[in-house]
């Protein structure tokens, strides 16, 4: 493994008696960056993070973690990582300064080490307020960032994230990605399960796509939409016979049409030249356009070619 790579999976499988859930994962993440695992309920996400973090041992394959081995170094491999599960592991008697003194405490922190980390971590998630208060009364987004903060106690190089957003609401959902993109430009690794398409397109550097136990397809964003197809121009018209006309000057173009909303749309190759000129023919040919719009492709598009799961079927919220 070569110093830039934080973590690395050749061939991991992982299966739960007749169930294979892991069927030949291979990753690999540089130091420093952020990787999307992106995927539906059952994909292996979850497992997979739980090999990763040294709580399952494989079946097959090897996972390293900065030249580690997770099975035959498990116990280094712990003191160099932090992980947030898909539920708030946290006491919720004790408070959230208590609540991280403790987790400081677990890392073989002194008193005086888990107090302060603990303070600097209460003031980053703006959580200094309620420090004092159960964490039993604190809201779903409060508790999500408290259970981050543990995490981080002990300024661990690498993170996993399994699906830390889920259930939160879109204002705490948005602080959320605010406090990930700060851990990413402090240079922290992160691995970053999720079912949210939106959110891996905007915090990942680079995004794979798992299904039933296997890496489908993984790169940026923007290289995962290509494979999807160009931007589309839709087209709307008021009357039919307008969009018959369009059909004729369109011609040999590759094109789709809705009759019942009387629209076209065109896959555009060569960008704002090609959509002028396609508006250009119709305003000569005395067409009324009622609406324009330049569709990209999105993650959900990506989805759908990819594993031919409509988006609302996988449970992308």
């Amino acid at each position: 493994m070569t110093n830039d790579i934080a973590i690395s999976v050749t061939n991991l499988t992982k299966s739960f008696k007749d169930l294979k859930v892991l069927k030949g994962i291979n990753l690999s993440i540089k130091r420093g960056t952020m990787l999307a695992l992106l995927g539906p309920n059952g994909a292996g996400k979850t497992t997979t993070v739980r090999v990763l973090s040294t709580l399952l041992d494989p079946d097959g394959g090897e996972v390293r973690i900065n030249g580690l081995d997770v099975v035959k170094d498990a116990d280094e491999v712990r003191k160099i990582i932090g992980l947030t599960g898909q539920y708030a592991a946290i006491d919720e008697y004790l408070t959230g300064r208590e609540n991280l003194e403790m987790m400081g405490r677990l890392y073989h922190l002194s008193k005086i080490e888990s107090r302060e980390r603990a303070r600097v971590l209460l003031a980053q998630f703006d959580l200094g307020e309620a420090s004092e208060r159960a964490a039993k009364t604190y809201s779903g987004g409060m508790r999500r960032r408290l259970d981050l903060a543990a995490s981080l106690i002990a300024t661990p190089p690498i993170i996993f994230l399994d699906e830390p957003t889920t259930g939160l609401d879109p204002r705490s959902r948005l602080s959320m990605w605010k406090i990930i993109q700060d851990l990413k430009h402090s240079g922290t690794t992160i691995l970053l399960t999720t079912q949210h398409l939106e959110e891996a397109d905007k915090l990942a550097d680079r995004i794979a796509v798992i299904d039933h136990g296997k890496v489908i397809a993984e790169g940026t964003a923007d290289e995962l939409k290509m494979r999807v197809g160009k931007n589309r121009l839709e087209l709307n018209f008021i009357k039919s016979e307008d969009l018959k006309k369009a059909r004729r000057i369109i011609g040999s173009r590759n094109f789709t049409a809705n009759e019942d909303e009387k629209s076209i749309t065109i896959p555009i190759i060569a960008g704002v030249k090609e959509v002028k000129q396609i508006l250009d023919e119709m305003e000569s040919a005395g067409i009324d356009v009622e609406s324009m719009s330049l569709h990209k492709p999105t993650l959900d598009d990506v989805f759908l070619k990819l594993t031919g799961h409509e988006t609302d079927t996988i449970n992308i919220k």
